[in-house]
């Protein structure tokens, strides 16, 4: 693309997870990875896998999800965003980023320019100095792991 261009990138292996889906990249679209009439997962990054884990796990629940892959926030797929968020299903954004200025903001403005009163349940780093270490610790305290995300999706689901 011309122009600046700003990436984030993990070090070391990462698994080949959107291979399996026929996944390829297209800059500002988002893919519906898996359908589902309970929750939408919209997701980004590594934040994808674990949305696809969780909802495989959540079945056992019989709670049925959605995951909406999101590689690029700006340009950000606005029309998938809208279908994916205009139903009476949750909707639970998933970024490996702070929540202020990443995807759950993007959305939450998207749906709001729209006039879609849906509520929005982000999960991502909270706004303060984080810790450091290694991922999988960080992602268990700041509720960024797999076990985290169904225990939250589980708790919203009741409270509705």
């Amino acid at each position: 693309t011309p122009g600046p261009t700003y990436l984030r990138l993990l070090r070391g292996a990462v698994p080949r997870i959107l291979d399996e889906y026929d996944y390829r990249f297209e800059l500002g679209r988002a893919a519906e990875l898996r359908t589902g009439r309970d929750v939408v997962l919209i997701s980004t990054g590594l934040m994808t896998m674990r949305a696809l884990q969780a909802a495989t796990r959540l079945e056992s629940d019989h709670i049925d999800a959605a995951v909406l892959h999101v590689p690029t926030i700006k340009p950000l797929d606005t029309e998938a965003i809208l279908r994916a968020a205009r139903t009476d299903r949750l909707v639970v954004t998933l970024e490996n980023h702070s929540v202020i200025g990443g995807l759950g903001e993007s959305v939450a403005a998207a749906l709001a320019f729209a006039g879609a009163g849906t509520r929005i349940v982000p999960i991502g780093l909270p706004d303060e100095f984080l810790a450091a270490g290694a991922l999988p610790t960080l992602h268990d305290r700041y509720g960024l792991s797999t076990d985290a995300v169904i225990a939250t999706i589980r708790a919203e689901l009741a409270r509705s």
